[in-house]
């Protein structure tokens, strides 16, 4: 998880865009001779963008996108830290 990655992809992208994008990276997947490296490179991307989804609906919530922000990524180091 990267918040400053996280932050781009959430002001310069529509939802629709983020999870149309999430749906393709997961069926790439899905093809039998992906590497374990270009897996751990999509899980990554997946990761950002959902990070992005969750911190735009806070965001439409009413929540200011620094709160946001910081809120998802207490959220994320508290479940590490679990």
């Amino acid at each position: 998880m990267k918040l400053p990655v996280i932050r781009h992809i959430q002001r310069n992208n529509s939802l629709t865009q983020m999870e149309n994008c999430v749906e393709v990276l997961e069926s790439y997947c899905e093809y039998s001779r992906i590497t374990d490296e270009e897996m751990d490179i999509i899980g990554e991307l997946i990761t950002n963008l959902c990070g992005a989804m969750e911190v735009n609906q806070m965001i439409e919530n009413g929540m200011p996108e620094r709160d946001a922000a910081n809120t998802f990524a207490q959220k994320v180091l508290g479940a590490i830290d679990r």
